[in-house]
């Protein structure tokens, strides 16, 4: 079957979504060969009490129905979001979901009027860091994180 971008929709988490956003953010985890983090268990298994009802978003990549990519902006108290649990699943690869992610990310905080995108991640993460860099992110100096995993920080000022 071809995986055409025009049949990629982005739209906001539903709860049928749930199991999708688990298995797909615990596969990228465990592809990395990282553990399965505190942090993550929390957002991974109570999306709506985490993210959603915290005043973030999460955005989901649709094929056909089907939920083939995730992404997530958590609120920060310094009225910024957080982008995180990016994942496509690997047979939607290639066809510009991170940056259609990304792009939905940055509308909705731009719409909320939010300072800045901020994220973090591993230097292992190149292809993601690549795209991070050329939708305008630029590296940070070490913040403080939950995550282990975590040894690159960036940020988009809006």
């Amino acid at each position: 079957m071809t995986r055409s971008a025009d049949r990629i929709h982005i739209v906001r988490y539903e709860p049928r979504h749930q199991d999708a956003w688990a298995s797909m953010n615990e596969a990228w985890l465990a592809d990395g060969g990282y553990e399965i983090e505190a942090k993550d268990r929390l957002v991974l298994s109570d999306p709506e009490g985490a993210i959603l009802g915290r005043g973030g978003v999460i955005f989901i990549a649709e094929l056909e129905g089907d939920a083939v990519g995730c992404c997530s902006l958590m609120a920060m108290p310094d009225g910024g979001f957080e982008v995180g649990k990016m994942a496509v699943d690997g047979t939607a690869r290639g066809h510009g979901l991170g940056r259609a992610m990304l792009e939905a990310c940055e509308g909705h905080a731009r719409a909320a009027r939010a300072p800045r995108l901020y994220l973090e991640t591993n230097a292992a993460q190149t292809h993601a860091i690549a795209i991070y860099h050329r939708f305008g992110f630029v590296d940070l100096p070490p913040q403080p994180t939950p995550y282990a995993r975590c040894n690159v920080w960036m940020e988009k000022r809006l």
